[in-house]
């Protein structure tokens, strides 16, 4: 494809990107007044404990959200991802349990993810189906299959080694105190956190410097008119798709990690939470605007409100009502943005 050719066929690329770099910043200005509100209302939120319990919480989020924000971008959606988690940590653990070792049965885990993505994929772009429905049926596919294989009953005895990775940390810092038991001086950065930052990067890496970053906006942006250009559309779609899979996989081999046990009912819902952390980023569900910085302070957004109202006692129904109307609040103004 000659040079003039790679860039993306969008109509008012640079308007667009102001809109989404506004919306950015409103996000990041809600989740500064969040901050402050809750460490008013509670001393204890801006204690280092508590901040990396927000990070633990929020990683899972964030890495759902990453893969949402490629399908989003494409004009798509993946409504699969809870389930996908659930199918992958399950897998995971039935591997452990069979003997495998741990960092093969997580690779085994993303890569079933990895591949009801490619599903998705196959099924919008070659039977075109819409992603709607498409992926509605690999979130029934999904679970059912995941608690098939395991009498949807949970899977536990998984070992220390399988807790690694959900309850590890970098640079922690132990002490012997004066009684003569363990001090944690420093509880380190624990590895879903690490990992999260390691994707994020790798992702905005892949949409701004790659070739397919530019072709998956261009996708959402103007599908025929990509065509046109020389983009293969439904190659884009299929690698989107994916790679939510794969990110669906890693996110449940994290949890699953934490729980040291793998559970077929986890995961219920959390596409709403990932839908959520795009959209309120700044990612168009009309398709062609988002970005990954973005999405991470959706993510946050969604974990220090769930994390400032579990210390403040409001119960877990409320929380959902606030956030189902926050998501309705971000798709709204989405929508003014896309008329303006």
């Amino acid at each position: 494809m000659a040079e003039t050719d790679r860039s993306p066929p969008l109509v008012g690329w640079n308007l667009k990107l102001s809109a989404s770099s506004f919306h950015k910043l409103s996000a990041l200005f809600t989740l500064a007044c969040l901050i402050i509100v809750f460490s008013f209302g509670n001393p204890a939120f801006f204690s280092i404990n508590n901040g990396l319990t927000v990070l633990l919480q929020t990683a899972v989020i964030g890495l759902l959200g990453i893969g949402m924000t490629l399908v989003i971008i494409t004009g798509g959606i993946d409504l699969s991802v809870g389930s996908v988690l659930a199918l992958s940590g399950t897998v995971t653990g039935l591997c452990v349990k069979a003997g495998i070792p741990v960092a093969p049965s997580m690779a085994i885990g993303v890569c079933v993810g990895a591949a009801c993505g490619l599903f998705n994929g196959f099924v919008i772009t070659k039977m075109r189906i819409t992603p709607f429905v498409a992926t509605l049926g690999m979130m029934l596919i999904a679970r059912g299959v995941a608690l098939q294989l395991t009498g949807a009953a949970p899977i536990s005895r998984l070992g220390e080694a399988f807790g690694v990775l959900g309850n590890g940390s970098l640079f922690r810092i132990i002490e012997k105190g004066a009684n003569g038991f363990p001090k944690v001086v420093f509880p380190g950065i624990p590895y879903p956190v690490i990992l999260l930052a390691i994707v994020a990067i790798a992702a905005t890496y892949l949409l701004n410097r790659r070739q397919i970053g530019r072709h998956i906006y261009a996708t959402g942006s103007n599908e025929e008119a990509a065509r046109l250009s020389g983009v293969a559309v439904d190659r884009t779609k299929m690698i989107a798709y994916t790679l939510s899979g794969a990110l669906a996989g890693l996110s449940g081999n994290v949890l699953m990690s934490r729980l040291i046990t793998a559970q077929p009912n986890e995961g219920v819902m959390y596409e709403l939470d990932a839908i959520a952390a795009a959209v309120i980023g700044g990612a168009s569900l009309m398709g062609g605007i988002g970005n990954i910085s973005g999405t991470m302070i959706g993510a946050f957004i969604i974990g220090v409100l769930r994390n400032g109202l579990n210390m403040a006692g409001v119960s877990a129904f409320i929380q959902q009502i606030l956030i189902g109307f926050i998501v309705i609040l971000a798709v709204y103004i989405d929508q003014i943005r896309n008329r303006r």
